[in-house]
């Protein structure tokens, strides 16, 4: 899909103007391997290369070092987690402003709970569902990228917003219960996630929310935040 838009722009603009591929990957090859390493035989990781990789690098290093000013620190002197939460999803630790974790795995079907994609599931329900189904693996492939996650668990949006609206209708919208349940999955794998990464970083001073619905779903950030009481989180209603 890159390939197509840089070469619309050599129609467009001619060969002589410079184009950047700037790898959404970039940001998280700052971490451990113990952090991308998967527990499988370390061949594949060197016949083919599978290891956590990451995606919204670009994202998750703008505004770990936009959150450092306003924490009025030096970047290499924070723990910061960052939420980039939309119709795909991913949290990052980034400690002294590199990457140390990040959710997104192998490709980016890791992780929380999306717009069409499952996110974490036990990997045993692969076979499971391929074989009870009689599913091709392009078939499961399509199934966990694209029919799972918010549009999967609802049977009627990937889309928050027609989520939001089912569920702030409340029990008389036919919709609201798996409505609930999705937002309810949301919130309580990014929860997990931050207090893992405030562990693996030992402490955060500061949680960061970024992409769709992490910046406009106000009533997300603060389900979240009362559910991390116990770290010092506190939310300021009136702002």
């Amino acid at each position: 899909a890159h390939v197509v838009g840089m070469k619309s722009c050599i129609e467009v603009f001619g060969k002589d103007k410079p184009q950047v591929a700037v790898f959404d990957t970039s940001f998280h090859q700052t971490m451990p391997p113990k952090a991308y390493m998967f527990g499988i035989p370390y061949e594949y990781y060197e016949k083919y290369h599978i290891r956590r990789y990451g995606a919204h690098g670009t994202s998750h290093r703008f505004v770990s070092l936009e959150m450092a000013k306003l924490l009025d620190k030096p970047v290499e002197e924070t723990k910061i987690v960052t939420c980039h939460i939309g119709n795909g999803s991913s949290i990052s630790a980034v400690k002294d402003g590199k990457c140390v974790d990040t959710t997104m795995g192998f490709t980016p079907l890791d992780g929380v709970e999306m717009g069409t994609r499952c996110g974490d599931i036990d990997p045993a329900l692969v076979p499971y569902i391929m074989e009870k189904e009689n599913l091709s693996v392009a078939q499961m492939n399509d199934l966990m990228n694209k029919k799972s996650g918010f549009l999967g668990v609802t049977g009627f949006s990937s889309d928050s917003r027609d989520i939001e609206d089912a569920y702030v209708a409340g029990p008389s919208d036919p919709n609201y219960e798996k409505a609930k349940l999705s937002i309810d999955i949301l919130k309580h794998q990014i929860k997990k996630y931050i207090g893992g990464y405030a562990a693996v970083m030992n402490g955060v001073d500061a949680i960061v929310f970024t992409a769709g619905i992490g910046e406009n779903d106000k009533t997300l950030r603060a389900e979240v935040a009362k559910g991390l009481t116990f770290m010092g989180v506190e939310i300021d209603e009136e702002l």
